[in-house]
């Protein structure tokens, strides 16, 4: 058996927004289409996770959102507070953690922590995450807990300036 963890950064944010908390900021139009579409894509091409996790800024959870709102996803979803402003081997020891019965999640959360995980999971490299980008690690191993550096191998990486409605734009 082998897990699936995919990456998704918060689509673009409205920087003029008058919220005062980074934690408050919502998305941009343009991240609200971004999300939408990447929700699409994902569903189109049958990689939907069986759980979405992600961080409870309202960017990233409103990102989630619209990503299953444009995808149609059928998944389980939730928040968690952890995936807030953390860290890379953080986000390893939270996904370590995840329930082992689970074959696919994907995490929703922020820069630069996706880049510099993504890269702690390849085993090196740079990675440069843009908004409402989207990662695919895949992992030869039955447990999220056996997951360790460098043991992840990239499966694809999607910038949203690649997909308009869903349909990718070579």
């Amino acid at each position: 058996m082998s897990k699936t963890l995919i990456l998704f950064r918060h689509a673009k944010s409205d920087w003029d927004s008058d919220t005062g908390l980074d934690h408050d900021r919502p998305l941009a139009q343009r991240g609200i289409e971004a999300a939408k579409a990447m929700g699409k894509l994902l569903s189109e091409v049958g990689h939907l996770p069986e759980l979405a996790i992600s961080s409870t800024a309202l960017r990233a959870r409103t990102t989630l959102e619209l990503a299953i709102e444009g995808g149609d996803w059928g998944c389980r979803h939730e928040l968690d507070e952890r995936l807030y402003e953390t860290n890379p081997p953080a986000a390893l020891r939270f996904v370590k953690g995840l329930p082992r019965d689970l074959s696919s999640v994907m995490l929703v959360g922020h820069e630069t922590t996706w880049s510099e995980l993504t890269a702690l999971l390849t085993g090196g490299g740079t990675v440069r995450f843009p908004t409402a980008g989207m990662v695919r690690l895949d992992f030869d191993c039955d447990s999220w807990h056996s997951i360790e550096p460098g043991s992840g191998e990239l499966v694809w990486f999607i910038p949203p300036r690649f997909v308009t409605d869903g349909n990718l734009k070579l």
